[in-house]
């Protein structure tokens, strides 16, 4: 079972939090840069109100935060994803694949979300260390 070989060894857990580390670090920067008075004004013209501008950007700081560091990784995925299906399919309006206001960007970190969940926190993550947190919670 070459599968199984793969799940125990040490890339498996390397490879799991380099994808977390990446796709965290990018909703990081994403919804830190939301917190600038200036996103504010691009809301209304996607009829959003733009009361909504912090909800925006801890909406992806937080998550993306959690997701690096390894607790509620699969709340934290999902809540992402669903941020992601969003921008695909409200903001961007899936119009197109690629160019300006492509989905392409949006749809592979929707994927790395999604594989997160499937995979969890791995063992480089503060859920492994503390094991006494719930499969569910991790």
């Amino acid at each position: 079972m070459v599968g199984a070989e793969i799940r125990k060894s040490k890339f498996h857990d390397i490879s799991n939090f380099g994808l977390r580390l990446a796709i965290g670090v990018i909703f990081i920067t994403f919804g830190y840069a939301k917190f600038d008075p200036s996103f504010a004004t691009y809301l209304p013209q996607f009829g959003l109100p733009v009361q909504l501008q912090y909800l925006f950007a801890l909406e992806e700081f937080i998550p993306g935060l959690l997701i690096i560091v390894g607790i509620l990784t699969r709340i934290s995925a999902l809540v992402l994803s669903l941020v992601m299906l969003g921008v695909i399919f409200y903001i961007d309006k899936a119009s197109q694949f690629t160019g300006t206001n492509g989905a392409e960007y949006p749809i592979l970190l929707l994927a790395g979300s999604l594989v997160i969940i499937t995979i969890g926190p791995g063992k480089i993550s503060v859920s492994h260390l503390v094991k006494k947190i719930p499969r569910f919670l991790q």
